[in-house]
């Protein structure tokens, strides 16, 4: 069983999820870009690297693989098209990852990258669903589209907001604050969207991760996932100068707009 998902901050923004087995000192952790974080919590709670989950290629949640794998002899799950070094265990859509008698589903999400994958959990014994979904998702906004298409990523993003409304939204940066800054820009008479807003700004002036997300909460207030709503195709009008075709046009002119806001 799993008993707690524990964030260890990295770099400026970045969070490694520790995923912590009841009842043993086992641990997994998700898109570990720096090994030094992790070995001093691992240190700190006398724990034993076991598993690691990898989302994508960047460096910022690969970085750590080498030193952990030297020092622990943990299996490293990860995307199967990838060229990622130390990868012992290649997943693709539809396989199933067993985790502390759990098991996560592999939900190939591209658009970040064009390896990118997530990986969800909606076991019935824990008190919700769980996803880690690196840098496809995130809480209020989502990620830049370095490697594939808007259509990619906007089918990416419906996968995942088509999920269990209660899930867990694990995601791998802290950019919460920023990315509903923008989501008032797109969406200002949204109230749902007012209130995180007031929440998640009280989180982070007393030093709390805004995370986990829900995927309730982010069709609440995330405009990236709601693309055919009146209010946030009224702001793509605004970014086009014309009606959007459909709902991917809507989604492309929020990111064109997000990636120079």
């Amino acid at each position: 069983m799993i008993s707690t998902i524990h964030p260890i901050p990295a770099f400026s923004d970045n969070y490694i999820w520790a995923v912590s087995e009841t009842g043993s000192n086992n641990v997994c952790v998700v898109d570990p870009g720096d090994a030094t974080p992790v070995i001093q919590y691992l240190n700190a709670n006398h724990l034993v690297l076991s598993d690691i989950l990898i989302t994508h290629h960047h460096p910022d949640h690969t970085g750590g693989i080498a030193e952990l794998t030297r020092r622990y002899p943990a299996r490293v799950t990860g995307p199967k098209p990838s060229a990622i070094t130390g990868i012992t265990d290649y997943v693709a859509e539809g396989n199933l990852v067993e985790l502390f008698g759990h098991s996560f589903s592999v939900i190939e999400v591209p658009g970040h990258t064009l390896d990118h994958i997530a990986f969800y959990c909606a076991d019935t014994e824990l008190d919700k669903p769980i996803l880690f979904c690196g840098d496809t998702l995130f809480a209020a906004g989502c990620g830049r589209l370095f490697e594939g298409t808007p259509i990619m990523m906007q089918e990416s993003l419906s996968k995942l907001a088509a999920l269990d409304p209660s899930t867990n939204v694990y995601c791998t940066h802290e950019y919460t604050l920023a990315n509903l800054k923008f989501a008032l820009a797109a969406e200002p008479d949204n109230l749902a969207l007012q209130r995180r807003n007031q929440a998640e700004a009280s989180k982070r002036e007393a030093n709390l991760p805004t995370l986990p997300s829900s995927v309730e909460l982010e069709l609440a207030t995330n405009p990236f996932l709601r693309c055919t709503q009146q209010t946030v195709i009224r702001s793509a009008y605004a970014q086009l100068g014309r009606d959007p075709k459909n709902e991917v046009e809507v989604f492309s002119a929020l990111r064109a707009w997000k990636d120079t806001f």
